[in-house]
């Protein structure tokens, strides 16, 4: 199903279209294309369309973040989404008192490994809560979706590299980068130490050259296959460029793999005597181009050959594209929003950050068929109630914090997102994989685990190291302006947890559960006892019960589920 189509239909209107009076919704369902573009958008800016940018940019933004992006304006909040922050404090050592390079409170992602214990699953701990940490501790900024996003581009699996401090330092690089330069971001991944383990580059050779980076580094990391055009040629690179290229990138190592040397630092080197020094010579499609002998610095003439075709800036335009709008880009797309991004990314340079702003600022990213048709991944369903909800967590006490993150860390990975275990190394298959795409998360064991999370989040919550975690529904209720009118008590809720606006008849069905077959004014008497009275057991256990009912069942309603 494409959800965009639904949407359409819901709302009486081909995709980008309104519905011409007389027109059957049957006749207009044949239109198909959103007619927005990359044009910068010009509607009015509400909470609403706050909402939207900040659900899409960043994770689970809370009703504060919300109202603040309201009062700065579109182009405040862009600003601010992309403004530089330092790099977040390294992951600690909580839980291992038997690691002699490192103590109690202090980093690992340069201590050496020993011969008396295996540290390395503690530090895989640690960099999980490290990350969970990150995301939720997050103000409105982008930089943690497009680690994401950068991530499942290269994606790097802690189960080939198996070595913490590189993936530190290999997240370290996305991170930095975000919404930098992308041909520069190219350049240091391909040398950078977890990918040259990932992919077998510190095993190619002049005498047997390894093919496996320069494959990806063609299909999945610059320019794409393109459909067939020939035998072994895919329209945008041949076979024979795959062969050439692992012929350029040869002589490549890493250094200090689970090193036991604390004198031997984490880096990528170059050997010359594995470097195959003959000419290089391209394909047509990249227009014969010969690489003569410029031993390490090959593959920077190499990577800039690449970038000197245009279908490299749609390419990464594409998957921008899916990951912050949809995953189909139809014909309008490809030639309002694709085309003009690729055009922005070429005049910049290949800097991310001037075309990725100019889509966020779109009239195509705030159209109503824009809100609301993507699935959210389960990073990002895990992370949004225990923000928007404010959920409490014992940040004083470092141990009881670093465990509880590990917890959801791991009720990320049941619903089948391990964060750093991409399956493929083309990423998750959402992003990727026709026609399902963002509906691969849902399916019947991870809904049973997105049902079980919010319905145990909502009643009896996680206890880790004797810290219970849930919703607290009383702290919730305090979102609300005037909590004693149940219809605002349902709006609130709805506009901040939902994407699109909920039908009138939900409304009813949901205030229903909070007042089940009650006037308004029962609820209104009894939340104003209750606010008077906090103190009441009585009073606080039936408000309380009320506002569970409710919270469960908006957590389980589809539309809780998209952004």
């Amino acid at each position: 199903m494409d959800r965009k189509a639904t949407l359409a239909t819901m709302l009486g209107r081909g995709h980008g279209q309104s519905q011409p009076a007389g027109q059957s919704a049957k006749a207009n369902a044949t239109v198909t294309t959103l007619n927005t573009g990359l044009e910068p958008f010009t509607g009015e800016w509400t909470f609403e369309k706050a909402a939207h940018l900040l659900r899409r940019s960043t994770f689970g933004p809370t009703l504060d973040q919300i109202k603040k992006a309201t009062v700065y304006g579109l182009d405040a909040t862009v600003k601010h989404l992309f403004a530089g922050l330092p790099h977040p404090a390294p992951p600690l050592n909580f839980d291992e008192t038997e690691d002699p390079h490192v103590a109690i409170g202090e980093t690992w992602i340069n201590a050496a490994y020993n011969d008396q214990k295996n540290v390395k699953p503690y530090r895989w701990r640690s960099f999980r809560a490290w990350l969970m940490t990150n995301i939720l501790e997050e103000d409105i900024s982008i930089r943690e979706k497009l680690t994401l996003f950068w991530h499942n581009h290269f994606a790097v699996s802690k189960n080939i590299v198996n070595e913490p401090r590189f993936i530190y330092r290999y997240f370290k690089l996305l991170r930095t980068n975000a919404w930098g330069n992308f041909r520069d971001l190219v350049k240091d991944m391909t040398i950078e130490p977890a990918m040259l383990r990932f992919l077998n580059g510190n095993q190619n050779t002049k005498e047997a050259p390894n093919e496996n980076y320069a494959r990806e580094l063609l299909e999945l990391f610059t320019i794409g296959k393109g459909p067939l055009a020939g035998p072994d040629d895919y329209t945008n690179y041949t076979e024979v460029d795959v062969q050439e290229i692992a012929r350029i990138l040869t002589g490549w190592r890493d250094r200090g793999f689970s090193s036991r040397d604390p004198e031997t630092p984490i880096e990528a080197f170059y050997v010359d005597s594995k470097h195959d020094t003959g000419n290089k010579t391209l394909s047509h499609r990249f227009n014969n181009k010969v690489i003569t002998n410029g031993a390490e610095g090959e593959y920077i003439e190499l990577i800039n050959i690449i970038f000197e075709q245009k279908e490299v800036a749609r390419f990464i335009s594409r998957k921008l594209y899916r990951w912050f709008i949809y995953y189909k880009i139809d014909e309008n797309a490809e030639v309002n929003v694709i085309e003009p991004m690729a055009e922005l990314l070429i005049e910049n340079d290949y800097e991310i950050r001037p075309a990725l702003q100019a889509l966020l600022r779109s009239e195509h990213f705030f159209d109503i068929l824009s809100v609301g048709p993507m699935i959210k991944n389960p990073l990002d369903f895990t992370i949004s109630p225990l923000k928007q909800m404010q959920v409490s967590f014992p940040k004083e006490d470092a141990f009881r914090y670093y465990k509880i993150m590990l917890k959801f860390y791991g009720l990320v990975d049941l619903m089948e997102m391990d964060y750093i275990n991409p399956p493929e190394v083309a990423g998750w298959k959402a992003y990727y994989q026709e026609p399902q795409f963002y509906r691969t998360w849902i399916n019947a064991t991870t809904l049973q685990q997105r049902m079980g999370y919010t319905n145990k989040m909502i009643n009896s919550g996680y206890t880790t190291e004797g810290v219970k975690t849930r919703i607290d529904s009383l702290q919730v209720i305090k979102m609300v302006e005037n909590a004693e009118d149940p219809n605002e008590v349902v709006n609130t809720f709805a506009t901040i947890w939902f994407p699109q606006a909920i039908t009138d008849s939900q409304k009813a069905a949901l205030k229903d559960i909070l007042i089940p077959g009650l006037p308004d004014f029962e609820w209104t008497v009894e939340y104003g006892e209750y606010a008077a009275n906090p103190e009441n057991e009585d009073l606080k256990d039936a408000i309380e019960s009320k506002l569970q009912d409710l919270i469960q069942a908006m957590m389980s309603m589809a539309e809780y589920y998209l952004s």
